[in-house]
């Protein structure tokens, strides 16, 4: 009898959990925590971020991310040009050269999710289709984050 109560109540705290981050894998490319952040609900537009890792050894591209999420999704960049932060379209992608892993990140690297169709909200699963110019096309879910979050609180 208390090995039953101890199995119900452990899955009752299961599932009061909050839903954690995934990684996903394709060919030779990982895709770690894909994650963004919660919006106010007038924002056009919203960051998301994750780790690719081209286990493999050929390089390979992110060509484009796709999402019914938003409007347009594009792949971006923010560096320092002099004195001033700039972000602009990374029309071409981002390279992952072989055994090579790049962190899409505030800040850096990163993904627009621009044009929203609804704001998102914490421990939402935004969905998003990550192509890449070898390895094809694979479907992730983006777990959203706090407002104003430097790094994912979810991890598997």
């Amino acid at each position: 009898m208390k090995f039953l109560l101890s199995a119900i109540l452990m899955t009752a705290s299961l599932a009061a959990t909050p839903s954690l981050a995934r990684d996903y894998k394709i060919g030779s490319i990982e895709i770690v925590q894909p994650w963004s952040r919660a919006t106010p609900s007038t924002a056009p537009s919203a960051g998301g971020f994750l780790t690719l890792a081209n286990k493999g050894d050929v390089a390979d591209r992110l060509i484009a991310i796709e999402s019914p999420a938003a409007k347009q999704t594009e792949i971006h960049e923010m560096k320092m040009d002099g004195a001033v932060m700039r972000m602009r379209e990374l029309e071409n992608g981002v390279v992952l050269p072989p055994g090579q892993t790049i962190e899409l990140k505030p800040g850096g690297y990163h993904v627009m999710f621009m044009g929203l169709k609804a704001p998102f909200v914490k421990d939402q699963k935004v969905p998003a289709t990550l192509v890449f110019e070898k390895a094809g096309r694979i479907d992730v879910e983006f777990q959203v984050d706090a407002l104003g979050a430097t790094q994912p609180s979810h991890r598997p």
